[in-house]
């Protein structure tokens, strides 16, 4: 009998092993199928870049770097560059301040501010394109509840995304009225779970708001300040939801982004090799900025670590 028991012990024994064997491949092998299902088509259309592909017909030649040239000799790719950078910046710009401030006002335990930190999520749960769509009827100049408003303060004729002074300022509006409450939640999460002590010294040595915003309250939610900035200006770069719902890029090529730039070559003009090399550009310079901010989320939550 107490063979048998040890028999049946062992032979769990080597099962579990095998088990326990196997188990790392079985977890990584989501993960594996999820990386060959987005190098497949990287390598794809790398290779598509380097030949004459059109959607006009389905034979197709290596023409090498041509693309690249072509792209880099087009003077409406570098008007498309400078398209989507000033609109990134002023995006992630503007709704890092606001996130920030609303953050620090929305900190405090009132209804008030438990009222508004439920408001502020509506805005998240709109996607773009209505969020756009929901924007054009309230700055219509007939039934637009904005456009009426600024009648009344003598800004009638404010022409919104129909005139390209203001096409920029439009579409940055509807970003940020979207994207702030995310880099509010994502800031305010932070300043939640700040430590208590470092404000009670403060407190004690007699340090005004400022000192202490600059000294403590700063250093300390820099680590999610910056994770709000990865992901808004990675976004922010590629935007083409906004633009595209509520001008197409217009007027004339005022805001013509990168993104829509592409679009334009592939869909439009049906020239997807000279679409592709665009992208490949953008995803470059998506890249290097999120890489580079990595590593300065790395260095600040070492500094608020105290390390």
């Amino acid at each position: 009998m107490t063979t048998t028991n040890e028999a049946v012990l062992h032979a769990r024994q080597v099962k579990q092993a095998r088990s326990d064997r196997f188990r790392p491949y079985f977890v990584l092998a989501p993960a594996f199928l999820l990386t060959i299902g987005i190098l497949i088509p990287f390598f794809v259309a790398i290779y598509l870049s380097l030949t004459d592909i059109s959607l006009r017909s389905q034979n197709f030649s290596f023409v090498g770097l041509s693309n690249y040239a072509a792209m880099f000799r087009n003077p409406d790719f570098y008007h498309a560059v400078g398209v989507s950078l000033r609109y990134s910046l002023w995006t992630t710009g503007v709704e890092m301040l606001l996130g920030l401030g609303v953050a620090m006002l929305l900190n405090e335990e009132h209804r008030l501010a438990r009222v508004m930190r439920l408001l502020l999520t509506f805005p998240l749960m709109v996607a773009p394109v209505i969020a756009t769509l929901i924007w054009q009827l309230m700055t219509s100049p007939s039934v637009g509840i904005v456009a009426n408003w600024l009648r009344r303060i003598g800004l009638g004729e404010f022409q919104w995304g129909a005139a390209t002074g203001s096409a920029m300022f439009s579409v940055v509006i509807i970003d940020v009225w979207v994207y702030t409450p995310f880099v509010i939640i994502l800031v305010l999460a932070g300043l939640r779970g700040l430590p208590a002590e470092p404000y009670e010294a403060a407190s004690i040595d007699g340090a005004g708001p400022l000192t202490v915003f600059r000294s403590i309250t700063l250093p300390m939610i820099t680590p999610f300040l910056l994770i709000a900035l990865i992901f808004r200006l990675m976004l922010s770069l590629q935007e083409f939801g906004i633009i595209f719902a509520l001008t197409k890029g217009g007027p004339g090529d005022a805001l013509v982004s990168m993104s829509l730039y592409s679009y334009q070559q592939g869909f439009q003009f049906y020239d997807l090799a000279k679409s592709i090399p665009v992208m490949f550009l953008l995803y470059l310079v998506v890249y290097v900025a999120a890489n580079s901010l990595i590593n300065s989320w790395r260095r600040a939550q070492s500094h608020a670590a105290g390390e």
